[in-house]
């Protein structure tokens, strides 16, 4: 049986999610970390059955006061990347669900987890259809030259683009760089209305009340184009499957993987 640490233990997707292991036969939930709950049982407060799990408001006072083997870190970005790398540094491996973790980032937490030879596995998204959309993009970014992404969020969301448009920009930008007729450069008025350049490509950010998180790839060619959307609701029942595919692939690879697609058979 793994043990499980979670950070972000009592946030929206970390409620859930510790109902979710908890009620799994394979996996322990051994602590949570929380700054607003720290000191407290996370199974009273819960209201979940089973022994008492502790909340640390640090994962320094965590690591030294539990044994755990995998961390599950939905946090915020500095946070995430503090946690992440201590973890590391114990020998543990690491689930990524927070977003806004810049390329620099994971190039200090790839060097480190193949250094102390631990599995860490980052996603923008754990939805299946986001994972989907993400396969079928990189699909079209062989055959279709232009491409552009939209990136819809809440107007509460603070980081930009979402992890999950992060990290499908990064995945097509391996593929390849779309092609812009004109130069940004180039455009005449307000060249911002274009959208920012993340890892070559094109991307346009919208917070507004009524989004919760969405992602459209969209794709021209002359006469025809093509629309990949995926959109999500309010509930985190979509993402606990894919972290359940995530908890089952830790120790069976070496280093960083970016994106639940990797470590899936599609």
């Amino acid at each position: 049986m793994k043990k499980v640490f979670i950070a972000g233990a009592t946030g929206w997707v970390g409620k859930e999610l510790s109902k979710s292991i908890v009620n799994d036969s394979n996996y322990a939930l051994v602590g949570g970390l929380s700054r607003s709950h720290a000191g407290e049982n996370l199974a009273k407060i819960l209201a979940i059955n089973t022994s008492p799990i502790p909340l640390f408001d640090s994962i320094q006072n965590a690591i030294e006061d539990i044994d755990f083997d995998i961390l599950i870190d939905f946090t915020t970005p500095l946070i995430a990347k503090h946690n992440i790398l201590n973890t590391i540094d114990k020998g543990r491996h690491v689930i990524v669900g927070t977003s806004g973790l810049s390329n620099q980032d994971y190039e200090q937490i790839e060097d480190r987890a193949k250094k102390r030879a631990v599995s860490v596995l980052a996603a923008g998204n754990f939805s299946i259809t986001a994972v989907l959309l993400k396969k079928f993009a990189e699909t079209a970014a062989k055959y279709i030259d232009q491409f552009e992404i939209i990136d819809y969020a809440s107007q509460r969301k603070v980081d930009s683009p979402s992890g999950t448009v992060a990290e499908l920009a990064y995945s097509l930008s391996k593929i390849k760089k779309p092609t812009v007729e004109v130069p940004i450069r180039d455009t005449m008025g307000n060249k911002e209305t274009r959208g920012g350049d993340i890892n070559g490509i094109q991307v346009h950010a919208i917070r507004l009340p009524g989004y919760v998180l969405g992602v459209e790839t969209i794709f021209g060619m002359e006469d025809e184009k093509l629309i990949i959307k995926h959109e999500a609701g309010s509930g985190v029942a979509p993402y606990l499957n894919g972290i359940k595919i995530a908890l089952a692939k830790m120790g069976t690879f070496k280093g960083l993987k970016r994106g639940l697609d990797t470590v899936m058979d599609l």
